[in-house]
């Protein structure tokens, strides 16, 4: 997606060679256009999939997960990382280890939202070690749900979460597949 490189290439700072900031357009400060876009990308690549819901993490995962479901017509469900006094029955929970963060958190989703009977297409913003989606897929299979794919917006494909969700049998897409960061340079699988 030529868009998200461009954006990437301009305003994404490289902090080491394991960390991509993106916080002007994706995870602090969100570009609704850019959203737009790559909503309207997974919605494409994802249409004849059969998506009744689509489940994302808290936060950074909102906005692309919400212009998808609009471009999809379906309801989007965010895993929530902060116990609340309104999200306690019987939770559908996982623990996920951030690799930015260096931190492991429980995500939950009640149970009300997520059915047998749906097709759950998984939106994330980044995928590195693959922890996040792991913990989603582990939530979406205990409702008895179905996996139908992942949308993912920036892969760092130098690490191993991919080949751990391929080698599983998921589908997953990935709108910009970040090569290397090696000498502060962002480069792509084309």
């Amino acid at each position: 997606m030529e868009a998200l490189h461009q954006k990437i290439r301009e305003q994404g700072i490289v902090l080491s060679d394991q960390v991509l900031k993106v916080d002007a357009f994706l995870n602090h400060q969100i570009d609704p256009a850019l959203m737009k876009l790559i909503g309207d990308e997974f919605a494409e690549l994802f249409k004849d999939s059969g998506i009744t819901k689509i489940v994302t993490i808290e936060a950074s995962g909102i906005a692309p997960a919400i212009m998808t479901g609009l471009n999809l017509g379906v309801p989007v469900i965010f895993a929530r990382k902060q116990q609340s006094l309104t999200l306690t029955e019987n939770l559908l929970s996982a623990t996920v280890y951030s690799f930015t963060k260096k931190t492991e958190s429980t995500v939950a989703i009640s149970p009300r939202h997520l059915t047998s009977s749906d097709r759950v297409l998984i939106i994330d913003d980044f995928l590195a070690n693959g922890k996040a989606s792991q913990a989603l897929i582990s939530i979406i299979k205990q409702a008895g749900a179905t996996v139908a794919g992942l949308g993912i917006v920036i892969e760092k494909s130098f690490q191993g979460g991919r080949a751990e969700l391929d080698a599983q049998g998921y589908r997953v897409e990935s709108l910009a597949r970040v090569q290397s960061l090696k000498d502060g340079v962002v480069t792509f699988i084309e």
